[in-house]
């Protein structure tokens, strides 16, 4: 059997290799099928005189040449002709793989910032075969690492990793693993990644998924394709040529379960939980991206799995992003002479994210003729170097007005009530019960339009999760709550997990005496003398407990401590701010 080049010539295949007493019976149950269906093109007597080639036009007419397959099929089913049946389910998956990949190919022409431009390498590494996967980064650091390629995640390596293969991408907050993850899906739809493994690559966003109300397979694969249509049997006829993505475990709730105070996992989000302990699916290759806090949690899902870090940028390629993001020559180049000049924003612009940031705070202030004076010394800086540049000024532009204090406030309190639920994707009624709109701060929130049956639904979110844990830190100054402060500290001794958050790192850099008065000055908040005593005891209890900070490991291995050194995958700057145009597809329209 030739494979059929569209639907049509799969339908009028199908048709010339009936039997005449079988066309004939063929006619007879489609009839039956559109009276029932209400179909009233297919009168009595009317199918009698039609040909194969008839046949085929006017089932393509009705229903289309996609559908008109599905309906063929179970007619087929009905007569028993299964081998048949295959047959042209063989065509249909095939032909389904290609409209899937047609569809991931116009995403990019559906957003507003495309997937496919201004990419930058990114430096990729797996421990060595000797090495344990749950080593911790200090060890980590320790090691020799070997750089690895994309194209590589799946190969069977030195090591006994688990078949069919699961890789475990890890690495820090806006390293780039979403983009990464994207990037693949693209590559595999132009058949340059993984060509002729896998009949289809499905990304997963972690955040997104579990809004589907329901926790079943066939829910997640028809969101995965946006087509409550798909050929779900077809697609599942051989599962261990699936790939899926799952993007940013680490969003999940189950894997904080112990600090949730109530825990409401939503139903696709046990689905995902079975699709990781390979309960169902249980051939399919699976890709999973965390941050490394949530790392402990996920490894006692998995067995063997292959461990990848993302690095970020080499030093190169942190020049060409300068060039890429300012579209002013003078511009690039006075800003990388800033950076450059500052060994810490050097190094900290290895994280594409923050290299983000930084390009964003230093075009503002070019924007609005002001000097850069300020000398950023941890991450922390940064942020509050952005924030301060962002917010909306005051009404007189001194500090009595509310207009700026009052947007902080409210920036804080929805990012706090985020954190502590898990969530990191709000709606509109959120947004306004904390007093904030959404379109005016742009330089924060990004939003995304989903499809809810044929509601349409606006959500919000911080353009990148360490904006929400930034927020978040100064949501215990700004609220000036010790009982909040002391439940955090307790929760640090009790959990056992040697990974700091992003709040935590935040909130005990600005606890340093030396950076009080630079924080109020920036943001015209006074902070009280026992909200200052209360952040020294969190300093020292928090030096006091041994743990791994974030971004500790992206900027402490270097070029030289990678063994075969090679380019991983190209990346561009909107893994930390996407303005979205892609319509979110949620559940099957009523």
């Amino acid at each position: 059997m030739a494979l059929a080049r569209s639907p049509q010539e799969a339908l009028l295949w199908a048709l010339s290799d009936l039997e005449e007493n079988e066309f004939k019976m063929l006619k007879f149950r489609l009839r039956d099928r559109a009276l029932l269906e209400g179909q009233c093109q297919l009168a009595r007597g009317e199918l009698e005189g039609l040909s194969q080639v008839d046949l085929a036009s006017r089932l393509t007419l009705m229903y289309g040449a996609q559908e008109a397959v599905k309906v063929l099929l179970k007619v087929l089913r009905d007569m028993n002709l299964l081998e048949l049946v295959e047959q042209l389910g063989h065509i249909c998956l095939n032909d389904y793989r290609e409209i899937y990949r047609e569809r991931v190919r116009r995403l990019e022409e559906r957003q507003d910032v495309e997937i496919n431009c201004r990419y930058n390498q990114l430096l990729l590494v797996t421990k060595p075969s000797s090495g344990s996967p749950e080593s911790p980064a200090c060890s980590i650091l320790e090691q020799e690492l070997d750089s690895i390629m994309v194209e590589a995640l799946f190969d069977p390596g030195e090591k006994p990793y688990q078949v069919p293969p699961i890789v475990v991408l890890q690495g820090s907050a806006g390293i780039g693993k979403t983009t990464l993850s994207k990037k693949m899906v693209l590559d595999w739809a132009t058949d340059t990644l993984y060509p002729g493994r896998f009949d289809y690559v499905f990304y997963v966003s972690c955040r997104e998924v579990v809004l589907l109300q329901e926790g079943k397979l066939d829910q997640l694969l028809f969101w995965c394709c946006e087509d409550n249509q798909a050929p779900v049997t077809e697609i599942l006829r051989q599962p261990e040529r699936l790939l899926f993505i799952l993007d940013g475990y680490d969003e999940l709730q189950r894997p904080f379960a112990k600090q949730l105070k109530r825990l409401r996992s939503s139903p696709m989000e046990d689905m995902l939980h079975l699709l990781i302990r390979r309960k169902v699916l249980s051939t399919s290759s699976l890709l999973i991206t965390t941050r490394p806090l949530a790392l402990q949690n996920l490894e006692s899902l998995l067995e063997q799995p292959r461990h990848v870090h993302i690095l970020g940028f080499s030093e190169d390629e942190r020049r060409r992003y300068f060039s890429s993001y300012f579209t002013d020559e003078e511009q690039a180049r006075n800003a990388f002479d800033i950076v450059q000049g500052n060994d810490f924003l050097y190094k900290a612009c290895q994280v594409p994210g923050i290299c983000w940031v930084v390009c964003s705070w230093l075009k503002g202030q070019m924007e609005r003729g002001r000097a850069v004076s300020e000398t950023p010394s941890n991450g922390t800086d940064i942020f509050m170097a952005y924030v301060s540049t962002f917010l909306p000024p005051n009404d007189n532009g001194g500090c009595s007005e509310l207009t700026r204090d009052r947007v902080l406030r409210s920036l804080c309190s929805l990012a706090a009530e985020g954190i502590q639920h898990r969530r990191f994707l709000f709606e509109e009624a959120d947004l306004r019960k904390h007093n904030l709109d959404g379109p005016s701060l742009a330089a924060f929130l990004s939003s995304n339009d989903y499809q809810e049956g044929l509601e349409v639904k606006k959500f919000y979110s911080f353009h990148h999760i360490s904006f929400q844990e930034f927020f978040h830190a100064m949501s215990y100054l700004v609220k000036e709550d010790q009982r909040e402060m002391k439940r955090l500290l307790d929760e640090k001794k009790q959990e056992g997990n040697e990974e700091m958050t992003l709040s935590m790192q935040f909130l005990l850099d600005i606890a340093k005496k030396e950076r009080f008065s630079n924080f109020e000055l920036k943001f015209c908040l006074k902070i009280s003398p026992t909200m200052k005593k209360d952040l020294k005891h969190f300093k020292e209890q928090m030096e006091s407990i041994k743990h791994n900070r974030p971004w500790d490991l992206e900027f402490s291995l270097y070029e030289s401590k990678i063994k075969n050194l090679v380019k991983g995958v190209q990346i561009s700057d909107i893994s930390f701010k996407m303005e979205h145009s892609r319509m979110h597809f949620l559940s099957k329209p009523a």
